[in-house]
């Protein structure tokens, strides 16, 4: 590990001469890229060296321990103490650094929710979760954008297809995809009988036209007159726009837009993520890559989290969290199971590469 961090910290420090040079800073594109390396090295170099900062002064605090001054000895003793738990605290944290890196993490992400199992109850949690991801972006300084939506008319949503944009989206909400339950009494429940419904969540990391090229020839495009609410033009015009992907097979609809192009726009980059999603998996599969555990796998058939709310109770079926804090994360305030997510990820990952290093 030591050499290749070693080599890594090289690298960088080549990158800082380059950057410096009159040659490179007049070439703007170059300058760039540059730029963007050292970014995606410095947290690893700046724990590296750190951590050869502690190891020097851990060898000259127990150079002391011998002294003559039984004091200065203590007192190189508490240091050491102190040295060796930030030691192995940068080593676990330089493992992690040097995991390779999703080069999906960086991207915007679209978001797909579906009302499940509950009729008008689960349309009516699909809009609280709608809600819920649009305050916790908002909350990250993410812009959230509607792409699609199919409301029920009573404030929920049988489906409803957002963006989040901006740098790491993928690398948080990524862990979201799959069964979200809720347990409550419904408000047309005259017993008040507890009921559980259900809406899927696919996050899906947003794809651009050079890494996914789709044919003319592969889709259909056909043309609609939208329905249901919306604005002045929705039953007026034959604006909604309806794409298939011939060689899948899979549909996708838009008709939130007044303008057909941008009905059009919005159902292609939804088309352009799921085809995306699914060249990943399969190419996980051939390489036999296929995810050891449900975090973060994606997997829309596995049921992750559950809303109780008698119990004011969330659980994270995935790593055994419960939080008794319904309305907060009803809210946006999502990160406390976002980080546990990432952390067990990241541990099942070092558990793996250990093994094949073995």
């Amino acid at each position: 590990m030591i050499e290749k961090l070693t080599k890594v910290a090289e690298r960088y420090d080549e990158i800082n001469r380059l950057m410096a040079d009159p040659e490179v800073l007049a070439d703007y594109q170059r300058l760039n890229e540059l730029a963007q390396e050292r970014s995606e090295l410095e947290e690893l170099v700046q724990t590296f060296r750190r951590y050869q900062n502690v190891e020097q002064q851990l060898q000259e605090n127990r150079m002391l321990l011998d002294d003559q001054d039984p004091e200065l000895a203590e007192l190189a003793a508490q240091e050491i103490e102190s040295l060796e738990a930030e030691q192995e605290a940068l080593e676990e944290r330089l493992k992690i650094l040097l995991l390779p890196k999703d080069p999906r993490d960086d991207k915007n992400v679209i978001v797909e929710i579906r009302a499940g199992t509950g009729g008008d109850e689960a349309a009516l949690f699909a809009a609280e979760l709608f809600r819920m991801y649009s305050r916790w972006a908002e909350d990250h300084n993410f812009k959230v954008e509607l792409l699609s939506s199919n409301e029920t008319g009573i404030g929920g949503f049988k489906e409803v297809i957002f963006a989040v944009k901006g740098k790491g989206a993928y690398s948080r909400l990524k862990y979201e995809s799959g069964v979200h339950r809720v347990q409550r009494v419904p408000v047309t429940e005259s017993q008040g009988r507890i009921h559980t419904s259900a809406a899927t969540v696919a996050v899906l990391p947003e794809a651009d036209e050079v890494e996914i090229e789709i044919h003319d020839n592969d889709i259909r495009i056909d043309i609609f007159r939208s329905s249901g609410p919306g604005g002045q033009s929705v039953n007026t015009t034959d604006s909604a726009v309806r794409i298939t992907h011939l060689p899948t097979g899979i549909v996708v609809s838009c008709q939130d837009e007044k303008s057909q192009l941008q009905n059009k726009i919005k159902a292609m980059r939804i088309l352009r993520s799921r085809l995306y999603d699914m060249e990943q998996r399969r190419r996980e599969e051939e390489l036999g890559a296929a995810r050891r555990s449900q975090i973060g796998s994606g997997d829309r058939s596995e049921k992750i989290r559950t809303y109780n709310f008698p119990q004011s109770r969330v659980t994270d079926h995935r790593i055994n969290k419960t939080v008794y804090r319904l309305d907060d994360v009803l809210n946006g305030d999502l990160d406390e199971f976002i980080d546990e997510l990432a952390q067990n990820e990241q541990a099942e990952r070092l558990q793996a590469l250990a093994a094949e290093t073995a």
